[in-house]
């Protein structure tokens, strides 16, 4: 088969590196796999995930002229590019209701995200609680296949950077910065309130310095994540939204546990008080009590390690989960075509011309100096990435020497 998906940055993310994992598996399986973006992407921006750069990278342009058996969409905003690939089946990855990334407030932003899932688009997603609300809302059938664990990078046998000392508890946050959804800056202040002895913090944003850490880590390959978790008593993580849940499952397989809101998807593993600690308060006293017990009763942290290894070792691996999606794509490939993407793509544009023009009257009416600069951040990001690089960089290790 030949399968294509439409990746919106091939950056280091979660959500990224779930695609990575499906489509390095279905290449050896000897599927023609081909990653489409709008940029040309230099292969460096891709050695944080190995294999990544053995798949075809190809740009919107560079396939006009291909034909493709399936083509996957893999966030919302990629569902508006199905139009511009041939392919006789049009997918839909779901890795999180990504709706709910966006406040609130922002109604139409967050009902234009919700309209794709009405699209005549078949479906797999990643979660339990994913697949419940397409069916709910939408009344779509979703394919679910678990995300797998690299049990050669994430296992309890790693040799860490720094051994764990008994008489010390060592906590890890986890998660990129300046996305409010993720609550990485909540949780690293939290724990610096607690009694926590050492604070580290593992990142996907690339900066060279953050305040109140005692180490950091940041845009580490995958490869090496697990010997930091293997360093480390627990993993803080705040998010409000998530997909499948993965970095404390990550942690379990490395012998720690993890203090977290009960977000979605927590409950695919997480038993409050068995394996980890979930905040239903979600109230930042709440949060600060729970890492000073860890501290204070080393015979709950124990027993919660303990529990948490077990619920590891019962997780499938990404091999099993890409052997599964696998069996839906050959699935899909076998049935007829009843997709009209022509439609598919007219109802997309309209849903998404509405959209932009809410924009402009909302720009035309005010002057938002807060959207200028993300505006002018975006444009940046896109255009400069060595000079937003380097402007991240030089933001963060001002503001570590300025809060110490």
């Amino acid at each position: 088969m030949n399968i294509c998906f439409l990746v919106w940055s091939p950056d280091i993310s979660g959500g990224t590196n779930v695609i990575f994992e499906h489509a390095t598996r279905l290449k050896r399986m000897g599927e023609n796999v081909t990653i489409i973006t709008e940029e040309v992407v230099c292969k460096n921006r891709l050695k944080w995930f190995p294999g990544a750069e053995e798949l075809e990278w190809k740009t919107y342009k560079e396939v006009k002229d291909r034909f493709f058996d399936l083509c996957f969409a893999t966030w919302w905003k990629t569902v508006f590019q199905l139009k511009l690939v041939n392919s006789r089946h049009y997918l839909y990855f779901v890795q999180s209701i990504e709706s709910k990334f966006y406040p609130e407030s922002d109604v139409i932003l967050r009902n234009l995200v919700e309209l794709t899932y009405s699209l005549d688009l078949k479906i797999i997603t990643e979660a339990t609680w994913i697949q419940d609300y397409l069916l709910k809302n939408y009344g779509k059938e979703a394919y679910l296949v678990k995300n797998g664990i690299r049990k050669e990078f994430f296992n309890c046998n790693l040799k860490p950077i720094e051994n764990r000392c008994e008489d010390k508890l060592r906590v890890i946050v986890e998660g990129p910065l300046g996305v409010p959804f993720k609550n990485t800056e909540l949780a690293l202040k939290l724990v610096n309130e607690s009694n926590a002895d050492e604070v580290w913090l593992l990142t996907s944003t690339e900066i060279g310095a953050y305040p109140k850490v005692d180490r950091l880590f940041s845009r580490v390959p995958i490869s090496k994540v697990g010997t930091i978790y293997s360093s480390c008593d627990v993993l803080v993580k705040l998010s409000t939204v998530e997909g499948m849940f993965g970095p404390p499952l990550e942690m379990y397989h490395c012998g720690g546990t993890s203090i977290s809101y009960d977000v979605t998807g927590y409950d695919e593993y997480i038993v409050h008080g068995k394996n980890g600690l979930v905040s239903f308060s979600r109230d930042n006293i709440d949060i600060v009590n729970k890492i000073n017990s860890l501290k204070a009763e080393k015979t709950l942290l124990k027993g919660l390690k303990y529990n948490a290894l077990s619920t590891a070792e019962s997780w499938p691996d990404w091999n099993d989960s890409s052997n599964k999606f696998m069996q839906i794509l050959s699935e899909i490939h076998r049935k007829e075509i009843n997709q009209d993407i022509k439609k598919i793509g007219r109802v997309a544009d309209l849903t998404y011309s509405m959209y932009e023009d809410n924009i402009k009257v909302v720009a035309a009416n005010n002057f938002n100096v807060n959207a200028l600069k993300i505006k002018f951040l975006t444009h940046l990001l896109e255009h400069y990435p060595l000079l937003f690089s380097i402007m991240r960089k030089t933001k963060w290790t001002l503001l570590s020497f300025w809060k110490k």
